[in-house]
């Protein structure tokens, strides 16, 4: 059996995916939070990603590169996670870095890691249909982004911006839980660092979830418009 598909192969391969997701997910945060520039920097800040490498490159080039290294980092860390579970159905019980929570490790995010990424999953479709495909949002013109990003958590739409806190909640805890075992399963269980790293994976969640969490919260109460 080749390196990569055994049981510590195919935890490297959930941990490095799940790594690249969350540079990924920082980086998406941090474009979110230039709507607080206003309508004219958000949306030129859009046009750039779109636009990037012009006109040597093609048109969206840049996000055609992260959409196929964004699914593959998916398809990869589903793909891990779905065999290490289903081999350790039919084995022992086998954890993402170790063979039960370490002291200190939250029982509870263990128990929402998948149900957690379930509403993700869902949350993700929902998200593209919304601000990439700008099927279910009223703003339909692709290069006002501000636009689009104000209509989808107006206060009449409400319910869709329930769902989109709910799913931050549960982004945040299959986070805090991943990060820590990612690291866990790369550098190997450490004692002296089992804190520190608890500590950072915890930092790292709160960080991405409020980052993302401010934008529609603005929206809804008023402070962007």
């Amino acid at each position: 059996m080749p390196p990569w598909r055994s049981n510590i192969g195919l935890k490297i391969v959930m941990a490095v995916s799940g790594i690249l997701l969350v540079l990924f997910l920082i980086a998406h945060m941090a474009g979110n939070l230039h709507i607080f520039e206003g309508r004219e920097e958000m949306n030129a800040y859009a046009a750039g990603l779109r636009d990037f490498g012009a006109p040597l490159l093609p048109h969206e080039s840049l996000l055609w590169v992260m959409r196929i290294g964004l699914l593959a980092a998916i398809g990869a860390h589903i793909a891990s996670s779905i065999i290490v579970t289903h081999r350790s159905i039919h084995a022992r019980p086998v954890r993402y870095a170790s063979k039960k929570p370490a002291k200190g490790e939250s029982r509870h995010a263990v128990a929402t890691m998948r149900w957690g990424a379930v509403v993700v999953f869902f949350f993700v479709i929902w998200h593209l249909l919304d601000l990439t495909w700008r099927t279910v949002n009223p703003v339909k013109d692709i290069h006002d982004a501000y636009g689009a990003v104000v209509a989808t958590f107006d206060p009449e739409r409400w319910p869709v911006t329930v769902f989109y806190l709910l799913a931050l909640v549960a982004l945040g805890f299959h986070l805090r839980h991943g990060i820590w075992s990612a690291v866990q399963t790369i550098a190997g269980p450490s004692t002296k660092w089992r804190k520190r790293t608890q500590a950072i994976a915890l930092a790292v969640a709160v960080l991405i979830v409020a980052g993302f969490a401010i934008v529609p919260l603005a929206v809804t109460f008023g402070l962007v418009s």
